[in-house]
């Protein structure tokens, strides 16, 4: 009997030809969103240097014992939501859910007892959490954040607070804090008893049943309906503060009075970490829904947490806010942001002799603080032109054969095509003083600081040598 033949439909690809996507849950940045993520960053960057912050990154990867041992074995981070595996060493390890715990742990590894206290530190980077993907919650997702560690003060609290008021403002959003105490572990044992007397009867879900015999307070941080229900009439927190922690709260709150941020009371706030003592916060869009899904970011106090991970009891407080959520609001409310890859000056060549000379001339540009865009790789002029039309430069210096042997260079106003030919060696001068007379000025970038006043004189001097 002969052999059956072969499938030789080539139409069909075989698996190991199909394309291969990004994860569920993961996702690229492409180059057209990065505005939002550089205008973001240099904000965050901006209000940590006003403040004195100093920057710090912590590994991705930590062990799992530290997140199950801060953030709470009983927290949905932990028992849900947490991308842990076994390395080739047999140690199980985690991708960090969160940033303040590995904080933390530097703060004891590196001897930071011994800085001058307090230790200010901020943070940028990614943050995995294996949740079902959300609005502006991937399962790789960004957060930036702000820790104090070494002051129990209460003015910490209100500054940091202000701060954070004052950042979200920067990025044009309107914000609203919300605000609580969650008292410290003495105070909180009379009202856990009176929190699970008024829960004991009532049809919680599944996971706060479980919550309500580990960790109550989990239970008022529950999203599920049915709970949120119930909880509407739970005994407030705030009506269980022991003195110092009331004293405490108050401060924090005449703190905010004074620093002009209006606030809104929420006893049901403590957070999903199990860390958080004392006072805790988020921050909401006004006039928007409280919950989980809307929150732009918070944190609180976590004066146990250094003792926890085996240092001497470091009182400290901290914020963490989430990137995509910032980006989606910012999206939302139409606020334009900058395109940072405009250009002033585009420079353009034809000819092997021209593009030498022309990166020479990128490159002093560049040296005189002027935004300076080209196409090197590009031969025809049209195609240069293009891309000088692509970052809406002001002009363009445009270096050809005829151009070299003459010493001249043709300078094109991109706004009126209205092109003239100038000596060579007046380039950069006739630039500068071009971008001078247009509103706004010649903005600087500069790499040793001084860049503001260097140009200055730059242009003085390039006055001198037009006149001449």
């Amino acid at each position: 009997m002969p052999k059956k033949a072969k499938n030789l439909d080539k139409s069909k690809p075989s698996k190991s030809s199909r394309k291969i996507q990004t994860l569920k849950g993961f996702r690229d940045i492409l180059p057209e969103h990065q505005k939002f993520w550089g205008f973001i960053f240099d904000k965050v960057r901006k209000t940590a240097e006003d403040f004195s912050y100093e920057k710090i990154d912590t590994p991705i990867i930590e062990s799992t014992k530290l997140f199950e041992r801060t953030v709470g074995e009983s927290s949905d981070i932990v028992s849900k939501e947490m991308f842990t595996f076994e390395d080739k060493g047999g140690d199980k390890v985690t991708l960090r859910p969160e940033i303040t715990a590995p904080v933390a742990r530097a703060y004891i590894e590196h001897g930071m007892l011994t800085w001058p206290q307090p230790v200010k530190l901020w943070y940028w980077g990614p943050v995995f959490r294996y949740d079902k993907p959300q609005a502006g919650r991937y399962r790789q997702f960004y957060q930036f954040g702000f820790e104090v560690l070494g002051s129990d003060s209460n003015k910490v609290d209100s500054q940091l607070i202000i701060m954070a008021n004052n950042l979200y403002k920067s990025l044009g959003l309107d914000i609203e804090v919300q605000i609580n105490s969650i008292g410290c572990p003495e105070c909180r044992k009379e009202y856990i008893k009176e929190l699970k007397e008024f829960l004991k009867d009532k049809k919680l879900c599944t996971d706060c049943k479980k919550r309500l015999e580990v960790n109550p307070l989990r239970v008022l941080d529950c999203k599920e309906t049915k709970c949120q229900e119930i909880l509407v009439d739970a005994p407030p927190i705030l009506d269980n503060l022991c003195e110092p922690c009331n004293k405490h709260f108050v401060k924090v709150l005449e703190g905010l009075d004074d620093g002009g941020v209006a606030y809104v009371l929420n006893p049901k706030l403590v957070r999903g970490l199990d860390y958080y003592n004392r006072t805790t916060f988020e921050f909401y869009l006004a006039g928007e829904d409280i919950g989980s899904q809307n929150a732009l970011g918070g944190g609180g106090r976590y004066d146990y947490l250094v003792e926890q991970l085996g240092g001497r009891p470091t009182p400290a407080i901290g914020f963490a806010s989430g990137v995509e959520r910032a980006i989606i609001k910012l999206k939302e409310k139409d606020i334009k942001i900058k395109d940072e890859t405009t250009a002033d000056v585009f420079v353009a060549q034809l000819g092997e002799d021209a593009r030498q000379k022309s990166l020479n001339l990128f490159n002093d540009l560049r040296k005189q603080g002027i935004k300076v865009r080209q196409a090197f790789a590009k031969k025809g002029l049209g195609d240069q032109m293009e891309a000088a039309n692509r970052v809406n430069a002001k002009y363009t210096l445009i270096l050809g054969q005829k151009e070299i042997m003459d010493e001249t260079i043709i300078l094109r106003d991109m706004d009126s095509g209205i092109q003239e030919v100038i000596p060579f060696e007046k380039a950069i001068p006739t630039i500068k003083q071009r971008l001078l007379s247009v509103e706004g000025g010649l903005k600087v970038y500069s790499e040793n600081g001084n860049g503001n006043e260097e140009s200055k004189q730059s242009i003085d001097n390039s006055k001198e040598v037009i006149k001449s």
